[in-house]
Formats: structure tokens, C-alpha cells, sequence
């Protein structure tokens, strides 16, 4: 069979050349890259006897462990589409992705299928779930249990040929308030998203010559952020077809000092995390001492950036430590790494920016689709390998996929940058307003739909504010009705089961009258300038 850009394909290509390679560990347990061949192709023969069929959706709704991994490549084996759900979505979320996405079968913990439970009978195309024990005993009428499920499968490669042009999909929050599916090609995915086997030089020409990254000294890898988002799950990937060993940080809730016990005992060399959230308690943990730290040679940022001063505290402790901070979204694929240094703003400040080294591809472009004189503003785009579109959505794919005059197809999903007079990028920010917490991107207008669905709020406003340990917080500046009263308490819990936890407000601004535009639109600078008057 000729092999194709199809994820199963190249890892087929690793597991052939490397069997006994360690490929991935996690959780108590590890796999060779032959193990995790075989157990995926063992998930594909189960999902293709349960009816699914090449380009339907597979949707993965779990927390980090190796049977995430697993799964993912067990779709690609049978040519169908993994769908990755955030694990934090409450059942109306729930329902929009695994409606929208149409996915046909549902591989999930127990305990997180409780709430797709609750919107079931809303999902006509669903019609096949897998269980991944977690140690819950909520009932999952109908569904299998995905160890016994992949006992019966058959392990071998018996499976229909793959293409190149066959689909990748990563639902990301984005601009829209909804989560919208960006749709990639397998091919472009890999130049564009995943290093082309080789992340830190030339890509490789074909897919067969990822083999020689089995005879490479094996790294390892500590993947912190969920690989449900698109960042984690890009470096799993890069890290797996390079031919290092991926080791997932599993507890549910991030704990600095548990990191550094798996750097120590796995002789982690890079570390990757979401900004300061993860890395200045790092640093703060590393100051006490108690693990050996002196293997890890590079830490990696994704979903938001590393402040200067997060990296000095790491640097503290590890003086020669590398930083591989690299810009990138669902739309683009991973663009270019950061440049290290404070990057002066085009307003002559030099907080909130970061400088980039593009690849080649990478253009600042004004409204007419040509590229900007340097520090001149315009909007960050990709050309070359890039997505196809938002799934089962023209007309988002029309205002953020364009072709110029010359016939160049770009990716512009909204981020305003200015290039530098040395061929480097400063990126100034979502013009779109998302508010990014912690590596979570959360939609004002989703959260302010919610708030005013309290019964004692008028109007309101939602920003972010900085915030030292996730980067934003998500604030509300809000207008009571007539004699009511509103607390951040009443507020939040109103929120809760509408809403996921991370996009609550943190902080709230009571005004007599909410501030709005000519045109009736939320005014987002006047509610910052409102916190900003607050705090003065």
C-alpha cells in the first residue's frame, strides 16, 4: 500500500522502522510505538465493525491518557476524522459540538459521559459510544467498554488505502462564540501544523522518510495542556513523528510539584506548558529544591505566551534553559517560534506584545490582501499549507479564508501584528477581543448572553484583565435592574451548568448604566477604562 500524509499512515512509517522505540507514557502505563500501532489499529477494526465509515466523525471527549492517543490514530486507521471535545463543556456545549461536528460515534471517560448523557436524544447521528473506565459508575446504556471492545478487534492492517487529502479536525473556540471545527487536509496539517517531521529544520520530502527518525536519539517530551486543544495535541505529534518519547501529564488539575516528579523520574528534556499559568509556579516550585530538574533542557509555551519575567524565574534555576515559545492558532498551523527579549509596542510600550520569527508563508497584511511596511499595522496571515475551512460553515470560511489578486490563498484569522524592520513579527493581539485564561479562549458575548439571563442584571460587559497566573481573567462590568443587588457569587452560580468554569468572571464593576457604542454595540474600551478607574 503507498503511504499517504493520513496520521495512521505515518505511524505505521515510526512503528515499521521502530517497534520497540518507547513512544508514550502516561497514567502508570506506556506504550512501544509498535504497541501503540497495534492498539490503534485494534480500535479502528472495532469502530469500523460498529458501522463507522471512512469521513465520519469520531468525537474523543477525555482527559490526558494514553487511550486519547490511541483512539485518535484508531480513527485515522479506517480514514474516519477524530473530533477532540474540551472535557470542560457543560451539556449545552456539549450538544453544539457533537451536533455540529455530526459525529457518529463517541469514545469517552465515564464519568465526562454522564453529561453527554443529558443531551443524548438530541444527537440522531450518534449512534455508537466506547467507554474509558475512570473509576466512575455512572450507567452509559448502550455503550461498549473500550478495553474489552479492543480485546475482540483485530490487530492487524487490513484497512482501506488512505489519502493525503483525507481530513483533520480541531474544534477551537475562536471568534464566533460557538466552537467552530477548522478543517485541515492531512498533508497541510503535517507541513503546517506539525513540523514536517522535523520541527527545528528542513521538513522531510516524503512520508516515508520519517523511518529515520527512529535511528535519532530518543528525547522525552511532558506534554502539560490538554491534548483536546489543538497546541498540546500538535506537539504530541511533532514529538511522536520525530521520534521521541511523549510522556502526558494526567492529574486533572495542574500541580507544579507533581510536574517536576515526572521530570525527574522520566528524564524529561522538554517541558511544554500553557504561559505564566503553569510556568511561574513551576519556577516557584524549583526554588524549594526537593526533585532534580537538571535533564530538562527546553520548555515550550502553547496557547499563550511566556512573559520575560516568567522566564527569568525559570532561568534562575536553570540558567541554560531554551525557550520554544511558537505563534501559531488553529486557522494557521504553527508559524514561527519567539524571539527572546522585551519587544518594544507599537504604541512605544513593552508589556503585552511578543516578536516572532515567521516561516516562510507568514505575511502582515493590510485590507487589500497586500503586505505592510514595517511597523505599519495589519492582520497576520498564512499562505500555502493551510485549511481547507471551517467545517459545515461557508460562510466563516469566507471571512476568514481569501484569495488575492495573484491567486494566493490566505488564512487571516484575526490577529493584528507589525513587522520589524529585522524580518521579525510583533504580534499585537485578537482584534476579535477573545479573552485567552490560562490557554482557554473565552468569547465575551457568549459570557455576557449568560450573565444577562440573571433575572437582577440590566446590561453588562465583558473584558479581560490581565491576570499574573493565567494571563487573563475574564472580568464584567454590569449594570443591575432597578433596586436589585448582584454579587460575583450570585452571578456565578447563576453561570454554572450554563457556562464551563474557565469562562465565569473572576471580578465584576457594579455601574448605575452600561456604556454602549453609536451603533448599540458593547463598548470594550470604556468597560476596561471602567476596572482601570476602579483600581486607580
Amino acid at each position: 500500500m503507498p503511504r499517504t500524509y493520513n496520521l495512521a499512515d505515518l505511524l505505521e512509517i515510526m512503528a515499521a522502522a521502530g517497534p520497540e522505540r518507547p513512544a508514550l507514557a502516561g497514567g502508570g502505563r506506556r506504550r512501544t510505538y509498535g504497541e501503540l500501532d497495534e492498539r490503534a489499529s485494534r480500535v479502528g477494526h472495532h469502530l469500523a465493525e460498529a458501522g463507522v465509515r471512512p469521513g465520519e466523525h469520531v468525537a474523543i471527549l477525555a482527559y490526558n491518557r494514553v487511550e486519547w492517543i490511541e483512539a485518535m490514530f484508531g480513527a485515522f486507521k479506517i480514514r474516519a476524522v477524530p473530533i477532540p471535545v474540551n472535557y470542560r463543556y457543560v451539556a449545552a456545549e456539549l450538544r453544539h459540538v457533537l451536533a455540529d461536528s455530526g459525529s457518529v460515534a463517541l469514545i469517552g471517560e465515564r464519568s465526562l459521559l454522564a453529561t453527554a448523557q443529558e443531551v443524548r436524544a438530541e444527537l440522531p447521528a450518534l449512534r455508537h459510544v466506547v467507554v474509558l473506565e475512570d473509576g466512575a459508575d455512572d450507567d452509559v446504556p448502550g455503550a461498549v467498554e473500550y478495553e474489552k471492545a479492543l480485546a475482540a478487534a483485530d490487530p492487524g492492517h487490513a484497512f482501506p488505502e488512505r489519502s493525503d487529502d483525507d481530513r483533520y479536525i480541531v474544534y477551537t473556540g475562536g471568534t464566533t462564540g460557538y466552537p467552530k471545527g477548522v478543517e485541515w487536509r492531512c498533508e497541510d496539517a503535517f507541513y503546517g501544523a506539525l513540523g514536517g517531521g522535523n520541527p527545528l529544520g528542513e521538513p522531510v520530502g516524503a512520508p516515508q522518510d520519517l523511518a529515520a527518525n527512529t535511528a535519532k536519539p530518543g528525547l522525552t517530551t511532558l506534554i502539560c495542556p490538554p491534548v483536546m486543544h489543538g497546541a498540546g495535541q500538535w506537539v504530541v505529534l511533532m514529538a511522536l513523528f520525530g521520534g521521541s518519547r511523549v510522556v502526558l501529564y494526567t492529574p486533572h488539575a495542574f500541580d507544579a510539584d507533581e510536574v517536576l516528579r515526572l521530570v525527574e523520574a522520566e528524564g524529561v528534556n522538554a517541558l511544554m506548558v500553557i504561559g505564566d499559568a503553569m510556568a511561574r509556579p513551576l519556577a516557584r516550585a524549583m526554588a524549594e529544591g526537593r526533585h532534580d530538574t537538571s535533564s530538562l533542557l527546553a520548555v515550550a509555551s502553547g496557547g499563550a505566551p511566556l512573559t520575560e519575567g516568567a522566564r527569568r524565574e525559570l532561568r534562575a534555576h536553570l540558567p541554560d534553559l531554551l525557550f520554544r515559545d511558537n505563534y501559531g492558532a488553529s486557522e494557521t498551523g504553527a508559524c514561527g517560534p519567539s524571539v527572546d527579549g522585551a519587544t518594544p509596542a507599537a504604541d512605544g510600550g513593552t508589556e503585552g506584545t511578543a516578536r516572532f520569527r515567521m516561516k516562510p508563508g507568514i505575511a502582515v497584511l493590510d485590507d487589500d490582501l497586500k503586505p505592510v511596511r514595517p511597523g505599519e499595522i495589519g492582520r497576520l496571515a498564512r499562505s500555502g499549507h493551510i485549511p481547507v475551512g471551517y467545517y459545515n460553515d461557508p460562510a466563516k470560511t469566507a471571512a476568514t479564508f481569501f484569495t488575492d489578486a495573484a491567486g494566493t490563498r490566505w488564512s487571516i484569522p484575526g490577529d493584528y501584528a507589525t513587522p520589524a524592520e529585522d524580518g521579525t513579527v510583533v504580534l499585537l493581539g485578537r482584534g476579535s477581543l477573545v479573552i485567552n485564561t490560562g490557554g482557554e479562549k473565552v468569547y465575551p458575548e457568549e459570557v455576557e448572553v449568560a450573565l444577562k439571563g440573571h433575572p437582577d442584571v440590566a446590561d453588562v460587559v465583558v473584558v479581560g484583565l490581565p491576570d499574573e497566573r493565567f494571563g487573563q481573567r475574564v472580568a464584567a462590568v454590569v449594570a443591575p435592574r432597578p433596586g436589585a443587588t448582584v454579587t460575583l457569587e450570585g452571578l456565578t452560580g447563576h453561570c454554572r451548568g450554563r457556562l464551563a468554569g474557565y469562562k465565569l468572571p473572576r471580578q465584576i464593576q457594579i455601574v448605575d448604566e452600561v456604556s454602549r457604542t453609536a451603533v448599540g454595540k458593547s463598548d470594550y474600551k470604556w468597560a476596561k477604562k471602567v476596572f482601570a478607574d476602579a483600581m486607580a
